[in-house]
């Protein structure tokens, strides 16, 4: 695996079934103790991570301690904070425990899956390193800002998913200020995200200084020393088989790291990307990932996709006109007091039950839920039900 995969894969991992949902990596707080499903192990696998107040931060040669049911393992962690245990038995209550230091790490109770694994990170150190970066918070808020500038830093990030005829683009950034004070950049940074971007939303966990309007994204300072977080979700609309973005950095951008979902036939060209892998997120989801140097302050990276999947809209314009034509019939009937034969009632609820059937076929098979060959004889056998009602209402009294 490249340094670029491992880099992304760190951010990947927080990844559920929808980027929407979930896209930046949790607080360690959020995730210390909790069981992570992991279909990429072996089954009644558990591997748990120890770490110091921060995911990377490991832990190395540290006992741990697994109790499945009344059995309990011990093993020790590797160079990557890691203890694996395997061979656990399914179905078990389970829980994990470390001793660091004096403090006492456990986990949730959690259930040794059947299939695949689970992966655990206890965090020594969380309600000290609280207290410390509220006393930092503290004395820099109490201090006048001075002069000076902030970049993106190196772990900002661009992550695309293809869905419903639309590109979903998320903004994983980190405003960075190197100073050791508060940072007066003489005016708010200022991100023009691309003119069809649409459906512009900041996602929680973002700095409240931040604000949207329309498709700019202001955030103002002073800013505070170290990592300022901007996660920024918004849609495109994808007309054809290929879409090209382009993003001006109004501050450097200290690396550029890409993370497009795979689908079959996608390219992604970029003169920004001089390194690529690929990867799985943990809900096994596919990603290509690249990578490349930074980026000053006032240039862009441009990213061609081509390959994408494309939906005809036929099927939505019938579907909609054929429910037009319903509409005026039954307005027709209505403004001329006619009504309906028996007979002529039964052949129309036939026709726009045919029809709904007809809608919902075509939007099977567009989301790709249908095989090909039982769509086709459906389709047909729909199509020929149709014109025999239609063949049965054009000869019956009052039919239209």
């Amino acid at each position: 695996m490249t340094r670029l995969a491992a880099a992304l894969l760190l951010a990947l991992s927080a990844l559920g079934s929808d980027a929407w949902a979930q896209i930046n990596m949790p607080d360690p707080s959020m995730i210390n103790g909790r069981a992570l499903p992991a279909p990429e192990l072996p089954d009644g696998t558990v591997s748990v991570r120890t770490v110091r107040e921060s995911v990377g931060n490991n832990i190395t040669g540290q006992t741990v301690t697994v109790t499945a049911g009344s059995a309990a393992r011990t093993a020790t962690t590797d160079d990557q904070g890691r203890a694996m245990f395997t061979g656990l038995p399914t179905g078990a209550t389970a829980t994990a425990r470390a001793e660091v230091n004096g403090e006492t790490l456990e986990s949730l109770p959690f259930e040794v899956p059947g299939r695949g694994g689970i992966r655990i990170i206890l965090v020594a150190g969380i309600k000290e390193a609280a207290e410390r970066k509220a006393r930092e918070q503290a004395a820099e808020a109490a201090a006048p800002p001075i002069k000076g500038t902030v970049v993106f830093g190196g772990d900002s990030r661009m992550l695309i998913e293809f869905r419903n005829d639309e590109l979903r683009v998320f903004y994983i950034l980190e405003i960075v200020n190197s100073a050791r004070a508060r940072v007066d950049t003489g005016g708010p940074l200022v991100l023009e995200l691309p003119e069809d971007a649409r459906q512009v939303t900041l996602l929680e966990g973002s700095t409240t200084a931040a604000s949207v309007d329309g498709t700019r994204v202001r955030v103002v300072g002073p800013f505070a020393a170290g990592s300022t977080p901007l996660q920024i979700a918004f849609a495109l609309p994808s007309t054809g088989s290929t879409h090209a973005i382009t993003q001006i950095w109004p501050v450097r951008l200290e690396q550029v790291m890409t993370m497009v979902q795979k689908v079959p036939n996608l390219q992604v060209s970029s003169p920004q990307i001089v390194e690529r892998d690929e990867a799985r997120a943990q809900s096994g989801t596919p990603f290509m990932l690249g990578g490349g140097p930074g980026i000053p302050a006032g240039g862009s990276v441009s990213l061609t996709l081509t390959g994408l999947p494309v939906h005809p809209a036929w099927p939505r314009y019938v579907a909609l006109g054929l429910a037009g034509l319903i509409l005026l019939a039954g307005a027709w009937y209505a403004s001329t007091g006619r009504e309906p034969a028996a007979d002529v009632r039964r052949l129309t609820d036939r026709r726009e039950s045919l029809l709904g059937e007809l809608v919902r076929l075509e939007e099977q098979h567009r989301a790709g839920r249908i095989d090909g060959s039982k769509y086709a004889a459906r389709r047909q056998k729909l199509v020929g039900d149709l014109e025999r009602v239609y063949g049965e209402l054009d000869g019956a009294p009052g039919g239209a």
